[in-house]
This record gives structure tokens, sequence and C-alpha cells, in this order.
């Protein structure tokens, strides 16, 4: 049985492998990833499912600005093991993240992904039309949700990142640790 439920700190080394596996090449130089760098997801909209112990599948949601002053999430990534893929569980994944976000009171979803799939959620490009993204993106695959009716009405401009910023972890100076283990 798949269990889907909130992202942990332990999940976190088990999520960054499925990831890898999943995107092929250097997915942290995707425009989508400008929008989430340093930047903790949006409380309550970070999930990751799991069979008998072991992260199957990841999908979290950003806050973003969507044009001037409107705010919205950004959605992804969206990740199912390669093992399980064509099975539903992206689907599901999906329906609760969407729910929990309307719940929680957003309006609106981005997304830089393949249109046809994310279509049957609703998602459509005619939703960005006036939007633009930090960088290199296929503007076929650049999706918009309203969760609210007019949730992305009128939206225009550049997205912009406005979650919590993530801690800044330091980084331990390499001579610092080769004095210390020398002592």
């Amino acid at each position: 049985m798949i269990e889907i439920r909130a992202e942990h700190l332990h999940d976190v080394p088990a999520r960054e492998r499925l990831l890898d596996a999943c995107f092929a090449g250097n997915r942290r130089a995707r425009t989508s990833e400008r929008l989430r760098e340093g930047r903790r997801p949006a409380r309550g909209l970070a999930l990751a499912a799991t069979r008998a112990g072991r992260l199957v599948g990841t999908l979290r949601l950003w806050h973003v600005e969507a044009g001037l002053a409107r705010p919205a999430l950004l959605l992804g990534p969206l990740a199912v093991d390669p093992a399980i893929q064509g099975q539903g569980l992206g689907s599901v994944m999906m329906q609760a993240a969407l729910g929990r976000a309307e719940s929680l009171g957003h309006g609106a979803v981005l997304l830089v992904g393949d249109a046809p799939y994310y279509a049957r959620f609703g998602f459509d490009q005619a939703l960005t039309e006036g939007l633009t993204l930090p960088g290199p993106f296929e503007r076929v695959r650049f999706l918009g949700l309203e969760l609210r009716k007019g949730g992305l009405a009128g939206a225009a401009g550049m997205v912009r990142p406005t979650g919590v910023l993530a801690p800044v972890e330091p980084v331990a100076d390499e001579a610092v640790v080769a004095r210390r283990r020398a002592a």
C-alpha cells in the first residue's frame, strides 16, 4: 500500500536520488529551479509517497508571484519511481496536492511540464500567456490552473519567487577540517 503524507526531513536524501533518477541531465539548471532555489516549499504542500517505508514519489509546491502582486504557487517537480510509473501514483499525488492547496486558500498554480499530462487536471497554457519566467523555457510547457475563479485573470509580467528563504547550511572549510583531524 502507498501512503501519501507530508515530506519529512529524513526524506531529503531519498527525494534527491529519486529526482536524479527521473530527470536526466542537469535538473538543477532548469529555469523552474531558479524559482525554488534557496527557498522552502509552501507550508503543508511538500508531499512524499511511500511504500513499505521507501520513498516512491514526491511533489512540492512553492510560493511565487505571477506578475505584480498576484500570489500563486509553482508546482514541481513531480516525480514517481520509474519502477512504478504508469500506475496512477502521479495522478493521485496531483489530486492530493491541488486539493490541499485549494483548501489552504491558494488561488492559482503554475508549472512547466507536459501539457497533455497536466491538461487532465485543468492546466492550460492560455492562463500563462501574459507571464514570463526568469530564464529559458518552452512556452507550450508553461501552464496555469486557477483554483479560484479569476486566480490568474490578467496576470502579466515576470514570475518571481516569494517563499520563505531556507536556512543556509554552513560549508566546512576543508583546511579547518584537515587541521582538526590532524590534531
